[in-house]
């Protein structure tokens, strides 16, 4: 297994479930792949991924194991989804109740945008619906795979979730306000794309997170060390700070791997759980490279420019989750996907890492973790110091005009770019999610579990049903079960 990241960790502890010897091998010095901390003086933040969603895929995924989730980590679930600001006016909260939200739409632009909210999210869950079976948790369906698993009825659900439209498009006809439009459009962003260019489809992550979000004691990192120790208590083994060279193939079958330090580790069969671009431009190997296609440069997902900051803050009230928008929200994706430059004038999302239900507003400095979306344009693009300057001031600037004033000191800020990240997973330019999802058959021109290798396995974000903390865990299964259906073995799934 290459990769402890949540693809890689929830593969080994089905595949260690089946009585296989698993053996993970992670270059960094802990679990988790983009999930990250950065430490602060003794302040650890959150980095890295920061929602927690479909906490059922991760109970499935212990039960199997013969445990429960709940000993391993606690997580509450929040009543505030997320805190949302405009810089032309408007503030709203939504809720894990959707009456709630209702409410305070109706508050913020009018009855009739109320309405409208409560038929979105009813057309939300058909989406998710129609996809969740016969979709999300297959072996990389094809369109005809989806119509005929899906019956007549289910032809009729697939037509009705206008797969062929832009989300951009739909929520023009689902909202009136345009500030309603850009909220639910931001939606795109989690799998790294530009809701002008999105499928509609996508509306259900608006679902996924009317669901609920739920915030991990301790931090996101606690669910990674909970893998990473539910596969060991399993019988698995995991090599940190051991970085792969290359794949080894025999008569052109995936056969182990061969250390950077020259050591070699036999295997049956090799799940990679790292990028696919990566793979294709051979950073595991010239002969794997021909295991997935190559992904266009142009199809590349968002990458981001990001703050972890300890700060003292005034003014707006903020929640763990928070959203600002600027007045032209469509003009950042222009700007990244049409001018492949740093937008100029960004939505920033703001965790709050010190903000939680019953803990009151923290005094003194506090843990924040702020995202801007940028190109992934890190392999060619060092972004000098002025221009991460340059879109800083904007960010405060927009965060100011919205009531919030941060004061943070150099030594209590650190700032990651797409540079950074492409250090980190190279060969993707920094893009954090695989291929954008662009077009109708974006989500069908993913990998599946399944490589052009024999006995070479995909799992992570990059490959079939994509990105999100909750999709990677489906794809690590997805990759076990392949493994164990071509080892004969009967899987847990």
């Amino acid at each position: 297994m290459i990769g402890a990241g949540i693809g890689g960790l929830a593969a080994a502890i089905d595949l260690a479930g089946l009585g296989l010897e698993v053996t993970v091998l992670e270059s960094a010095p802990r679990p988790g792949g983009k999930m990250r901390e950065v430490d602060i003086q003794g302040h650890r933040i959150d980095s890295g991924p920061t929602v927690f969603t479909m906490p059922w895929v991760f109970e499935e995924l212990f039960a199997d194991a013969g445990s429960r989730l709940g000993d391993h980590l606690e997580a509450n679930p929040a009543d505030v989804l997320a805190r949302h600001a405009w810089r032309d006016g408007g503030r709203l909260d939504l809720f894990a109740d959707i009456e709630r939200s209702a409410r305070a739409i109706e508050e913020l632009s009018g009855a009739s945008e109320a309405r409208r909210f409560r038929d979105f999210c009813a057309r939300a869950r058909q989406v998710y619906e129609t996809l969740h079976g016969p979709f999300i948790r297959s072996q990389r369906p094809g369109p005809g795979a989806l119509i005929a698993a899906s019956g007549l009825r289910g032809l009729v659900d697939l037509w009705r979730i206008r797969p062929f439209e832009s989300l951009w498009t739909r929520l023009g006809k689902c909202f009136r306000d345009p500030r309603l439009r850009g909220l639910f459009a931001r939606y795109a962003t989690y799998c790294g794309s530009s809701p002008l260019q999105a499928p509609a489809t996508l509306m259900l992550i608006a679902h996924v997170e009317q669901c609920g979000v739920w915030q991990i004691e301790g931090g996101m990192q606690r669910l990674a060390d909970a893998l990473a120790t539910l596969l060991v208590n399993n019988g698995g083994v995991i090599h940190y700070d051991t970085t792969v060279g290359e794949i080894d193939l025999d008569a052109g079958h995936a056969r182990g791997v061969r250390l950077e330090s020259g050591d070699r580790i036999d295997g049956d069969v090799v799940v990679a759980n790292a990028d696919v671009a990566g793979i294709e431009q051979g950073l595991l190997g010239e002969r794997a490279a021909s295991a997935v296609s190559r992904p266009r440069r142009n199809e590349r997902s968002l990458s981001a420019v990001t703050w972890s900051l300890l700060a003292e803050t005034d003014g707006f009230e903020l929640s763990h989750h928070n959203v600002f928008f600027p007045d032209d929200y469509p003009r950042e994706f222009n700007d990244i996907f049409g001018d492949c430059r740093l937008p100029e004038r960004p939505a920033v999302y703001v965790c709050a890492q010190d903000r939680a239900p019953g803990t009151g507003i923290p005094t003194g400095r506090e843990r924040l973790f702020l995202i801007v979306n940028a190109p992934p344009v890190g392999d060619r693009e060092r972004f000098e110091a002025r221009i991460v300057s340059s879109l800083e001031s904007a960010v405060f600037e927009l965060l100011e005009h919205c009531g919030l004033s941060v004061d943070v000191r150099p030594e209590h800020r650190v700032v990651t770019t797409p540079a950074d990240f492409e250090a980190r997973f190279p060969g993707t330019g920094g893009a954090l999610y695989g291929s954008a999802a662009h077009g109708w058959r974006s989500s069908f021109d993913r990998p599946g579990a399944r490589s052009r290798v024999p006995g070479l396995y995909l799992a992570g974000g990059s490959v079939h049903p994509g990105p999100g903390v909750p999709m990677v865990a489906i794809s690590g299964r997805l990759a076990a079960e392949a493994v164990a259906a071509d080892l004969g073995l009967a899987s847990k799934r």
